[in-house]
């Protein structure tokens, strides 16, 4: 029997199972690989926002990479909310000892409704320790912002902040364009370790249940690298899985809804919505 592929998450909680943790481990499921956690920290959550968050111990984060390095073969990695700096510095520190593959950091700073999940003193040990460690990293554009620092309103504007991303030290940069350019289509730019570059559109969809699309896509990443498929192609993949999430949505709470992580066994299989 072969070895069943595993892949890692490192990332917050979702009590309304959209975001975070659970939406990584239902992606990972979709994708035919066998996911693994560890919880980095506890929001108290559901469609309609995040109403506290809990800390988790830092020895308790500690253990569970431990236990996660000595039972499993991770064959690659993404990280979410980390929310404080002593958090990211630990991840940080672990993964540069730890052989669990290419890492996808989705730099999860601030929820949809509007809740800080990365505190400000956190954003620059995730650029200085965690983003040089970055495979693939995956910032929306008021994240490419922080991390560039520059406004971006346009294409080329996302192109000279996925530059200066890369000049940080992540290898391969996905800035997605869903949250200010305007348009009937969401476009995201892929910039290759290479500097080859892909610009990736799709329909805008109307709909306000989109709750976990940035935890959703890096996670598609991730098991795409875990399967050893190339970086553009597992991109390409989760772009597609992430608009038919979308497209083919479901009604669950009375917020934000999540997305609807089954849908793209649909276009797998050439099904209509």
């Amino acid at each position: 029997m072969n070895e069943t592929i595993q892949a890692l998450t490192i990332a917050g909680f979702d009590s309304g199972g959209g975001a975070g943790m659970q939406a990584d481990l239902k992606t990972f499921q979709e994708r035919l690989v066998f996911g693994t956690s560890v919880l980095t920290a506890l929001p108290i959550q559901n469609t309609q926002g995040v109403k506290k968050v809990y800390d988790i111990p830092l020895d308790a984060i500690q253990d569970q990479l431990v236990v996660v390095r000595e039972d499993f073969k991770i064959s690659a990695v993404k990280t979410g909310m980390l929310f404080t700096a002593e958090i990211t510095h630990l991840v940080s520190e672990f993964l540069k000892a730890a052989d669990f593959g290419p890492l996808v950091v989705d730099p999860v700073m601030i929820a949809k409704s509007g809740h800080a999940l990365l505190k400000d003193s956190a954003v620059r040990s995730l650029i200085e320790e965690l983003l040089p460690q970055a495979f693939v990293i995956t910032p929306n554009i008021p994240e490419a912002e922080v991390m560039s620092n520059m406004t971006i309103t346009t294409k080329d504007e996302m192109l000279t902040a996925a530059k200066k991303i890369q000049v940080l030290g992540a290898k391969n940069v996905v800035v997605k364009g869903g949250h200010h350019l305007e348009g009937t289509q969401s476009t995201d730019l892929l910039l290759l370790e290479d500097g080859q570059l892909d610009w990736l559109a799709a329909d805008r969809i109307p709909t306000k249940n989109t709750h976990g699309t940035g935890c959703t896509f890096s996670a598609c990443i991730t098991a795409e690298l875990a399967k050893g498929v190339d970086v553009r192609s597992a991109v390409h993949t989760s772009k597609e899985f992430i608009q038919a999430a979308i497209a083919d949505g479901i009604q669950v709470g009375f917020g934000n809804g999540p997305t609807n992580h089954w849908a793209y066994r649909k276009v797998e299989r050439h099904e209509e919505y």
